[in-house]
């Protein structure tokens, strides 16, 4: 596996592949991964000749300064892991090379972006959107992959795909868990023990409201994850919307999509996770 760090030698490894006919694969990462992220890149490597890992903290997305300096970095262990499962190039630029100068560009993705973690995280989504067509461009890859973990990530990456008209495959990919269920993120490796043992209440309330659901309300079932997550010390739920999985917005009644999705969003201590759940569709 090749360590890159700037976007003239990226380039240059890639038309070679291309010229030979191969098909490109990216995964971009914020680093520090975990088995979700090699989930993904598994995937990848099975589907292309050629698989790229970005590897980058991406300064513009980040609204709490606090969460950009604390956010995890671990390079060397990351290159490591990449190296086992197959990936062919992992790009590790720098702030620099990937802003030479102040990205200025705003998408819109109304409604998809004025909702949940647009909402709580104003900018957040612009942020997300200049890296990863910075990255698409940079790459050109025929697929890339992210998970369905950051839900509305993935809508928003299809519709800015869609709206700059790029010609490539988005791949969502499942959720990856740990065995008692914690949906696997980086934030994880913040969380204190006891901390790490509350989270829990996210997963396992999010699972009993999907029996929950069958034989209750909407409305009800809302409340009972809620009341859940607020019954238990340390948590301190941000939100928690059953939405129509293609708009992302609020519905009330089952009855109103066949694709419906619970996201929910959370402090446990200082450590902001997410997680959702499909109850339809």
């Amino acid at each position: 596996m090749k360590i890159i760090d700037t976007i003239k030698d990226l380039r240059l490894l890639l038309d070679e592949s291309r010229a030979a006919g191969k098909s490109v694969g990216l995964v971009p990462t914020m680093g520090a991964l975990h088995a979700g992220h090699a989930s993904l890149v598994e995937r990848a490597v099975k589907e292309n000749d050629v698989v790229v890992v970005s590897v980058f903290v991406n300064p513009t997305q980040f609204n709490d300064k606090n969460d950009l300096k604390n956010y995890p970095r671990t390079l060397d262990a990351d290159c490591a892991l990449l190296e086992r499962i197959g990936a062919t190039v992992a790009f590790a630029p720098s702030v620099e090379e990937m802003y030479p100068e102040e990205d200025t560009r705003q998408f819109s993705f109304a409604p998809l972006d004025t909702v949940m973690e647009g909402a709580c995280r104003p900018g957040h989504f612009n942020g997300v959107a200049q890296i990863v067509s910075k990255l698409f461009y940079a790459v050109e890859p025929d697929r890339a992959y992210f998970g369905e973990k950051d839900f509305q990530q993935l809508a928003i990456i299809r519709e800015m795909v869609r709206q700059l008209g790029m010609e490539l495959e988005i791949v969502g990919c499942p959720i990856v868990r740990e065995e008692d269920g914690l949906a696997m993120s980086s934030r994880n490796t913040l969380l204190s023990e006891d901390e790490r043992e509350r989270a829990l209440t996210i997963s396992s309330t999010l699972f009993a409201s999907a029996d929950f659901a069958k034989v209750n309300t909407l409305a009800a079932t809302k409340a009972f994850v809620e009341d859940m997550i607020n019954d238990t010390p340390g948590l301190e739920l941000e939100y928690y919307q059953i939405v129509d999985g293609n708009t992302l917005q609020e519905i009330g009644e089952w009855s109103d999509s066949d694709y419906v999705v619970g996201c929910i969003a959370l402090f446990c201590g200082n450590v902001r996770l997410i997680d959702n759940i499909k109850y339809k569709g």
